[in-house]
């Protein structure tokens, strides 16, 4: 299926009220922007939500607008993907498989801007946090979640991406090296898991009020762009049985 056609299926989409139930999704990055906003909707439209942050307090408050929205159930999952361990992914990954036995989604979501500079000029420790947080954290929560995906009969992995994905632009920095090795990673696993259940894909949002947009913009007028709540369909659509036979494809909000 070409871009073509997927912007034409999702300028139309409308998930159903029942599109992810009794799915279990794991949503990283779930307290801010569209990891919140996904994480809200899923609950909605029946999912089983594993929200994932950093401080179980902020969790708490995405807990409550789930609820707030009709969702009724929510699993928390504070994580501070910069100074975990493979120990602590692997204890994650057991708890996952004692309480629900599986994983149907996982949407891998959370990043952070770092240094917006030339590479001349680019601070060495904060490039390795940057690259660790937005690409090695990624690869290591996928690596001990697939047991679980493969578990599913329709399981689904969601990057999300960004427009320096795909153009390379001065002073970017560590930020779009890691999102250019996303999309990399998401093509190269949709190849490996291409003979099973499990479909891998991207999603550029485009432009948004998030945090990382204010601190790369810190100027702009955030009246002018989308809401994130406007971003999420073609994670939805990624997400439930309406794209079971889309994989290694990025998708663009229409």
């Amino acid at each position: 299926m070409q871009d073509s056609v997927f912007q034409t299926t999702l300028s139309n989409y409308a998930p159903s009220a029942e599109l992810l139930k009794g799915r279990v999704i794991l949503i990283t990055g779930a307290t801010d922007g569209i990891g919140k906003a996904l994480a809200i909707a899923a609950a909605k439209l029946g999912a089983t939500v594993i929200a994932h942050g950093r401080t179980a307090k902020k969790l708490e408050t995405v807990d409550d607008a789930i609820k707030a929205a009709g969702g009724q159930h929510t699993a928390l999952l504070p994580l501070d993907f910069e100074k975990a361990g493979p120990a602590d992914y692997e204890a994650m990954a057991e708890a996952i498989e004692q309480y629900f036995g599986r994983l149907d989604g996982l949407v891998l979501n959370a990043a952070m801007l770092g240094e917006h500079a030339p590479i001349e000029h680019h601070d060495v420790p904060k490039w390795l946090r940057t690259l660790h947080v937005n690409t090695n954290a990624p690869f290591i929560l996928t690596r001990y979640c697939l047991p679980l995906l493969k578990k599913s009969s329709d399981a689904s992995i969601v990057f999300s991406s960004c427009d320096v994905a795909t153009e390379a632009r001065a002073h970017w920095g560590a930020y779009l090296v890691s999102k250019w090795a996303n999309e990399g990673m998401m093509r190269m696993l949709a190849d490996e898991l291409s003979n099973s259940k499990v479909r891998v894909n991207s999603v550029n949002p485009g432009t948004m009020n998030t945090k990382i947009r204010m601190q790369a913009f810190p100027a702009e007028d955030r009246n002018v762009l989308a809401r994130p709540e406007d971003g999420i369909k073609p994670y939805l659509y990624l997400l439930g049985a309406d794209s079971k036979r889309v994989t290694g494809q990025r998708l663009e909000r229409d």
